[in-house]
């Protein structure tokens, strides 16, 4: 389970596009947005570094946050 911020991601539409991104990498995959958190849950088999990219690609950067001390 992945959990990403993606700052970009302020509506349905956004959202609606967020997941078509991902399912081109996973279809399979399992995907929760939240537009108003700019938060996507993904359950995949893919890897993180696959979903960052094409997230990146479709123009929807996941925001790194600092670990937790």
């Amino acid at each position: 389970m992945y959990l990403f911020t993606v700052p970009n991601m302020t509506c349905g539409g956004c959202a609606k596009s967020v997941t078509k991104a991902l399912q081109s990498v996973d279809a399979g995959a399992k995907i929760e947005t939240d537009p108003p958190k700019r938060e996507v849950r993904i359950q995949s088999s893919a890897t993180e570094a696959d979903l960052r990219a094409v997230l990146s690609e479709a123009g929807y950067p996941v925001e790194d946050k600092p670990a937790a001390a």
